[in-house]
């Protein structure tokens, strides 16, 4: 049996943490939230590094008439809060190419979900949000900023 030399086992670890520092830094970033019911852009998220886990903040409601509404139906600290401002992602760990194990808060019906991120693996440009209750979940597309 061959014993790896030094450079190749140091170009294996380069190539590991590499990795896992892209697809973090493919999801950090600023992400347009898509209605799904209308198809239109709602706000804009930013995705960003907090530890070692991702949280995710309304930079921007997109439409002028829901700009400063307060989250009624949230619970705790949240409650009649301004959505613009508002962590919704949260805690999220990476978990393979995903992040997951956190949460995300709707703030039209102040539900709070679990919770997992990843890129799009046909484009780099769109991000994967799926909420969880139980066995049903739903999964949006945000589209990179």
């Amino acid at each position: 049996m061959k014993v790896m030399s030094f450079s190749k086992i140091l170009f294996v670890a380069t190539l590991l943490i590499s990795t896992t520092v892209n697809a973090q830094q493919q999801i950090v970033g600023q992400w347009k939230t898509i209605d799904d019911n209308t198809g239109e852009p709602r706000s804009i998220v930013e995705i960003y590094k907090k530890g070692n886990k991702l949280f995710g903040k309304i930079l921007q409601v997109l439409d002028e008439a829901e700009k400063n509404k307060l989250c009624i139906e949230c619970k705790g600290s949240d409650y009649n809060k301004p959505i613009e401002g508002m962590v919704i992602i949260k805690e999220l760990e990476k978990g393979g190419d995903q992040y997951e194990d956190g949460t995300i808060m709707d703030p039209e019906n102040g539900k709070i979900y679990r919770c997992k991120i990843w890129i799009d693996e046909d484009s780099p440009n769109v991000l994967n949000v799926r909420g969880y209750i139980a066995f049903l979940y739903r999964t949006q597309k945000w589209i990179r900023v």
